[in-house]
This record gives structure tokens, sequence and C-alpha cells, in this order.
């Protein structure tokens, strides 16, 4: 039998708290990956207890889904205390892999609860296969989390050379340094960003200043950040190199981004996989611009097929002209013809509104007139986190989003 073109990928995303990990997985996601309350890079997001991570794991393992757990800061010896315990819970809680940067953990992780896979993380910054190499031989890791800063032609070379599997990030934030190893934070705020910290110091407004004075102010600041990564366009040539598994980061972002960006790469991984043919231009262009609807800061393309470069780094001051306001609200009820829903951002009668749902294709219908919980009828509505009602033509499940759909 001939080899499909193109493979079919773990679609994994993130997950900074039980609704967001329900989200992600009635969206599409074959896996998510969360975080604890100790040992995980995002100590300041909402993170999750050992009830928590017991209900995710029921929720997703119930719906084939499986959940990795991050276990990726680097530790110094008082940071070890208790892991060993923590580890054997979470084998017996039902998490299928853990994250891990240091080797110490990893090799710790394999003896303690040898039925999790390992997988090396992106902090571990393998960038070439005999790195990867080194790595699995040293650990026994189950998977390798490559650099970010890997090129397709670099990601090929370690696919075909490596017997583990690969992972790739293809959305969301970038560190402006190797991932998880800058300073800045730690020198700036005293938070450790290489144990959970990070205070995103490449992201503060900066001036330039010259013998202590500054040459610029106003609006002539800047930041050292990069900007987010969008590499959708390279969807298909990493399905072609076979690579495991495709990540989002993401787990301080809101449930709309996780609904927007799973189902967006979900529907773009099934077109490929189902058709085994390249798509148009006219389909990757639909693709992308599901994939950029919840985005608040600019994207490139990444490391796959390009140099840092200019297109790399957002040189202008941080400004809120670019947030999106397109999320509208979330469905709570549907009856009647009338639609019932917990607001976000404004919505003003005669908007065209889209419906993500779900196993379902988008749908999109205007929004003729608005009311209040008391039947009053709505010139507009901008009171976020409000109940209101309008009609629609078609039955809406609760937990469906709403959005402004696309001119």
């Amino acid at each position: 039998m001939d080899r499909k073109r193109y493979s079919k990928p773990e679609l994994l995303a993130p997950a900074g708290d039980l609704l967001r990990l329900k989200t992600a997985v009635d969206y599409g996601a074959d896996a998510v990956y969360l975080g604890g309350k100790q040992y995980s890079l995002r100590s300041r997001a909402s993170n999750f207890t050992h009830e928590d991570i017991r209900e995710a794991c029921a929720y997703a393992n119930a719906r084939n889904v499986h959940v990795h757990v991050t276990v990726n800061e680097i530790p110094h010896d008082r940071d070890l205390e208790g892991l060993e315990d923590y580890l054997c819970f979470l084998q017996e809680a039902g998490v299928t892999a853990i994250i891990a940067a240091s080797p110490a953990v990893m090799r710790l992780a394999k003896r303690v609860a040898p039925k999790l896979e390992v997988h090396a993380s992106t902090q571990c910054s393998i960038l070439n296969s005999a790195a990867a190499n080194a790595m699995i031989n040293l650990t026994g890791c189950d998977r390798v989390v490559l650099a970010r800063e890997c090129s397709l032609d670099e990601i090929r070379k370690i696919q075909k050379a490596t017997d583990r599997d690969i992972e790739v990030f293809i959305h969301g934030g970038m560190c402006v340094n190797f991932s998880g190893r800058c300073t800045l934070s730690n020198r700036m705020t005293l938070r450790d960003a290489n144990r959970g910290g990070c205070a995103q110091s490449c992201r503060w407004n900066y001036e330039v200043c010259a013998k202590d004075q500054p040459i610029s102010t106003g609006d002539s600041f800047f930041t050292l950040g990069s900007r987010d990564l969008c590499a959708a366009r390279y969807l298909p040539q990493l399905m072609e190199i076979g690579v495991k598994s495709l990540k989002i980061e993401g787990r301080m972002k809101t449930e709309y981004y996780v609904a927007s960006v799973v189902s967006a790469l979900r529907h773009m991984i099934d077109e490929l996989y189902e058709t085994q043919e390249p798509l148009s231009e006219e389909r990757m262009n639909y693709h992308l611009r599901e994939v950029l609807a919840a985005q608040n800061r600019e994207v490139w393309n990444g490391f796959l097929n390009n140099p840092d470069g200019v297109d790399s780094i957002i040189y202008h001051a941080n400004s809120d002209a670019d947030v999106s306001h397109a999320f509208l609200g979330t469905a709570k009820s549907c009856s009647g013809g009338m639609l019932e829903i917990e607001t976000r951002n404004p919505i003003d009668p005669g908007d065209r509104i889209e419906v993500l749902e779900p196993g379902k294709t988008n749908r999109v219908f205007e929004c003729r007139f608005l009311r209040d919980e008391e039947g009053n009828e709505l010139a507009v509505s901008r009171v976020p986190m409000r109940r209101i009602f309008m009609p629609v033509p078609f039955e809406v499940a609760p937990g469906a989003l709403l959005r402004k759909a696309a001119v």
C-alpha cells in the first residue's frame, strides 16, 4: 500500500484551567497540555490542583484525548522535594505524558512512573539529530519537542535520523531568546523565567538613551519582544515530513483563543489528510484567516522557512489598537428561535454573527434585534458579562462561541 502524502499529526492544545481544557477537547484537540501547581514554567497561569488533574484526565480520556502535564521548570536542589510523589500521582491519575526540561526529571520519571511517556521539552533547545539522539540515549525519552528555532530542513533531517516521535510548535507566543533561556525577567524583576516566573520583560516599552539621557520619547517607545508564531502555511510540509505532534502555545490565553485556533487547525489538518491534495491558494488563505481570527499581536512564520530577521520582532510600543473585539459571547440557551448569550464585546443590531460550535461547520446569521432579561429591546449592547437575547434562524448548542463574521 502506498504511503499517504500527508500523515495525520496529533493536534496538541494548551489548557490553562478546566474550562479551557474542555474547550480544547470539544473543539477537536487530540491532546491537551496543562501545568500543575508546582514544577511548571507557567506558574502564573491558573494551573491545576490534583483534583483538577483527575477531572481533566477523566474528561479527556473518555473522549480518547491524551493529557500531557508540564514538569518543565529547571529545578534547583530545593525544587526536587516531593517530585517523586508527584510523578507517581500523575501516572495514577491517567496522565499520558510529562513534558520535562531536566534530564534528571526525565530519568526519575522513567524509574518511578514508567507508564508515563516522557517528552523532552523545547527548553532543551534541540536543533539537530545528534542532540536529539543524545537526549534519547541519556533519558530514554519517548518524544522530542524541537526548539522553535528549527527550519523545515532541520526538522526533516531530525525526523529521518531518530526513532522517536517529533513535536513542533505551530502557533502562539515566541520567546525573544532561546525558549526558556532568557534572564531578563530574573535581572529586572527577580522572577526566574526558568522556574515559572517570567515577567515577559521583553514586551515592556523601552526608550533609547545615550549617557543616561533619553533620545527617544513619546511615541518612539519600542519593545524587544518577538512577534507571535503563525506557521499554519507550512502545515502541509510538516505533515509530509511526518511530524507526530503539532503544538499550540497559550496556556494563559482565553477560551475563545483556544476554541478558535484549535477549530481552525483541526479543519485544516482534516482537509489535507482526507483529500491528500495540496491546498489551493484560496483554501490556504481561508484557513489562515480562521487561524488568525483570535490573534491580538503581529505574527510571522517563525524559523521554518526564514532566517531570524527584521520581520520577527515587534519594534514599536505595545498598543491596544490591534486587540481583537470579534469575540461577542458564549451561548447559554436556545429556545423558540431566541438565543441567550453572555456577552464579552459590543454587539449592535445588524451585526453579522458567526457561530463556532464543536463538530460543525461555522454558521452565520444577522442580528435583527437585541433584548435584555426583562424583554426590553436594546439599541446596542455595551456591557460585558451581561445576559441578552437575540433571534437566531437555527439551533445553537449551549457553550457555542459567537464572534463577528468577517466582512
